[in-house]
């Protein structure tokens, strides 16, 4: 897909999930062995062109997201690349002991993609969100994890899935109207982390959704004559430990996510800079505790989650 301004403000418009559909409707062009599986989400998962472009190649598995996956092991045994798509919260959860087996004991090659983590749900409410997911996934061995902070990143996730030889798990945050984080096309590889804003006090590591709201706290906390670094941590699985490293002698390092505190990119840093001297941690992300539903937006405000409740956060701990 060409990567440009104009395309990009489209893209936005559009969201994560209808990106994903997107993106695998043009690689399909050249890559003739994707075959595609949905949980009865073929037009939720932005996956309606592809539908009906190649029918043959795609396979609708009603909703049932445990023979989906074996069916994916199936055909990925036979020499398929296949992605299967579902709400993240069933990905993660329903289908974790076949997510277990299939992708990680097996080592399958298989591509899945959890649709609306976090609170994307909106009014389905607390059925449909999907704060556990990275929780439960990283405990999985061999398993890759990849959060893109944008559309833009959404198409070079999935267009290095598909050429990468290896179980991940996709995991898309984010609505329409998704809030653009790189304007520009730019170098991306999975298990790299890229710094997005130099910063000398505090470094912010963020991924998904949050990548965005950590840049525009970074504004307000810059006012407050606060300094911080803002890193995108796309892949968290496995970690960039690296670039941790490179931020042991800020004041302060944070982590921002759309996922429970308890398991998620916060937990995979503290396991990482507990082994050495860092400076204090301090993790941003949804409480251990079932909120009344809502819009997206006023989810996120819920759980702290938008740029200025973070920058607070970050001050109060500073």
């Amino acid at each position: 897909m060409i990567i440009n301004s104009a395309n990009i403000k489209m893209w936005s418009k559009i969201g994560p999930r209808g990106m994903f559909g997107l993106t695998l409707h043009s690689l399909a062009e050249t890559n003739k062995d994707i075959l595609v599986l949905t949980a009865d989400l073929g037009q939720t998962s932005g996956l309606e062109r592809f539908k009906t472009t190649y029918p043959e190649r795609f396979i609708n598995t009603g909703i049932a997201e445990q023979n989906m996956m074996g069916m994916a092991a199936g055909l990925t045994k036979e020499g398929y690349n296949v992605f299967c798509s579902t709400f993240a919260t069933f990905a993660s959860m329903r289908s974790f002991e076949m997510a277990k087996l299939n992708m990680g004991y097996m080592n399958f090659n298989i591509k899945l993609v959890g649709l609306a983590s976090g609170f994307a749900m909106g009014f389905f409410g607390n059925t449909h969100y999907s704060t556990e997911d990275i929780a439960l996934m990283r405990t999985i061995p061999n398993l890759c994890i990849l959060s893109p902070a944008d559309c833009t990143e959404v198409v070079k996730v999935v267009s290095q899935a598909a050429t990468h030889n290896g179980p991940i798990y996709i995991r898309l945050t984010g609505t329409a109207n998704c809030p653009i984080v790189y304007p520009d096309d730019y170098n991306f590889e999975i298990g790299k982390a890229i710094t997005l804003k130099e910063g000398s006090d505090i470094a912010i590591f963020a991924t998904g959704s949050m990548v965005y709201q950590s840049l525009e706290a970074a504004k307000i906390l810059n006012a407050n004559n606060i300094s911080a670094a803002v890193i995108n941590m796309h892949t968290l699985k496995p970690l960039d430990t690296k670039i941790i490293t490179q931020h042991k002698n800020k004041k302060l390092i944070v982590t921002v996510e759309e996922h429970s505190i308890i398991g998620g990119l916060g937990c995979a840093i503290s396991e990482f800079i507990s082994k050495d001297s860092y400076p204090k941690h301090l993790t941003i992300g949804s409480d251990d505790s079932f909120k009344k539903a809502g819009s997206y937006k006023y989810m996120l405000e819920q759980n702290g989650l938008t740029a200025q409740q973070i920058a607070n956060k970050i001050i109060n701990a500073s």
